[in-house]
């Protein structure tokens, strides 16, 4: 007899749609069969009018927990990515202390084993440039590592412990110890002098407002960086990998690399394709994201990235603060903390442009679930197949109107500001994690600690 079985719904894969049922055995999938083929299950859910599809997988989330519990949690956080349909996070290495050591690694994912809704994956940071260390997170279960290439902000010196290299030889070296890893780096890529000189003209006028902060960090800022770990990648053979790409320059620059045949992929954010520099000058310090955000015209460059396989992901860079950390910034941008909530916003609008037609529903799948497992090597992730992880996402299509972000489960749900009223087709029906029944109908019925810690193949 089956744990579960989902009949009757439109099971949505990286290459097809086809009206089937799908079975659950020991947390995989253990059948997808035609519509009345399965045995009987100890429990069922009648899917009719459902899509079925593989959970979502967040390859750039942020906790930092433990070190500020008041911004968010393992649990407040894999909560909302449980109700938002992601089956899967990979948290950055942004904590106090930084994750940076083996030790620290393995503590974080004590704590996440007990706390989590959802499975997740940890990034190391390589930039103490211990070989030791390297090699010793990777062992530990690293799914990849991360690096900054601008410095440290001042105030948060201890949570971006061995994370920030903005000298290229540091690179380079981080490049060499990585590739024995064979684990990929992902690079928040923004060059540290351009950040300086441009900061710098800006703030010697005093200005104050919105868009002095995107004027503070213009394309070029991210261009050069991509450009300069291109090269580096070219001489190292490193996996390399860029984090939110935000505009038509710097993913021209990925392209142009990736046609040499390097090692070297990307990612955007729903908050790239879906809004503009208008939107940080309407809402603050709650659209504050780095790199800032960018022109339509760039929004039409990351599109055509994503559908010619530049990008292989859309991932949110989910970002919890607390509201005065926000709101510090609305007399005095400088002042506001940087980064937004989004995981609960990524499914619905990654399923809004597929009903709409701007993308297939497989590729809908291909973005937030198959190409992120293959990325990170989850080979048993971000698919339906029998074999894989039960890790299944019911989407209803039907309802549609306004997002209402007031009732999303993220601790920082009162910065969001970006995704509330925006028109959306569809809603997260159910959000299935290693089999267990997690989310239904507007509540999360499980309790933490049914995640998982996910390691990638080597």
């Amino acid at each position: 007899m089956l744990d579960l079985a989902i009949r009757g719904g439109t099971v949505v894969t990286e290459d097809s749609t086809f009206v089937a049922d799908l079975g659950i055995e020991n947390g995989q999938i253990a059948a997808v069969a035609q519509s009345g083929a399965l045995p009987a299950a100890r429990r069922d859910i009648n899917a009719e009018g459902l899509l079925v599809l593989p959970g979502a997988i967040d390859i750039h989330f942020h906790v930092r927990a433990p070190g500020h519990p008041e911004r968010g949690t393992f649990e407040t956080e894999t909560r909302a990515a449980a109700a938002g349909g992601v089956t899967t996070v990979l948290e950055m290495p942004i904590s106090m202390p930084g994750c940076a050591r083996r030790d620290i690694l393995e503590s974080r994912r004590v704590l996440g084993e007990s706390q989590t809704f959802v499975n997740f994956g940890l990034y190391g940071a390589p930039g103490l440039l211990d070989r030791d260390e390297i090699l010793g997170m990777a062992e530990a279960g690293a799914c990849g590592f991360k690096v900054f290439t601008h410095a440290a902000p001042a105030d948060r010196a201890d949570e971006f412990l061995g994370i920030c290299l903005p000298d290229e030889q540091d690179i380079y070296t981080a490049m060499e110890m990585t590739k024995e890893t064979g684990l990929l780096t992902a690079y928040h890529a923004e060059n540290e002098r351009l950040i300086q000189m441009f900061d710098q003209r800006i703030r010697s006028t005093g200005r104050m407002e919105p868009a002095a902060f995107t004027e503070s960090r213009p394309p070029v800022v991210e261009a050069m960086s991509v450009a300069q770990l291109a090269v580096l990648c070219e001489a190292t053979g490193a996996r390399t990998h860029m984090a939110h790409v935000s505009a038509a320059w710097p993913l021209r620059v990925l392209r142009e690399a990736q046609a040499r045949g390097l090692p070297i992929t990307g990612e955007t954010c729903p908050h790239y394709l879906l809004f503009t520099a208008e939107d940080m000058n309407r809402h603050g310090p709650f659209a504050m994201i780095k790199p800032p955000l960018r022109t339509a015209a760039d929004q039409q460059a990351l599109w055509q990235g994503l559908h010619d396989g530049a990008l292989l992901a859309i991932t949110t860079d989910h970002s919890p603060f607390t509201l005065a950390e926000k709101e510090r910034g609305l007399d005095n941008i400088w002042r506001s903390a940087i980064g937004a909530p989004g995981v609960e916003g990524l499914v619905p609008f990654v399923l809004t442009e597929a009903l709409e037609g701007r993308m297939t529903l497989s590729d809908a799948v291909r973005f937030i679930a198959y190409q992120p497992a293959q990325l990170f090597r989850f080979p048993t992730k971000g698919h339906l197949r029998p074999g894989a992880d039960a890790d299944v996402l019911l989407y209803d299509p039907r309802p549609s109107g306004p997002l209402d972000t007031t009732r999303w489960h993220t601790k920082a749900r009162e910065i969001e500001r970006l995704y509330h009223g925006m028109p959306m087709r569809g809603a997260v029906h159910t959000t299935i994690v290693n089999g267990n029944v997690v989310y239904s109908e507007g509540a999360v019925i499980a309790q933490p600690g049914v995640g998982r810690f996910v390691r990638p193949t080597r």
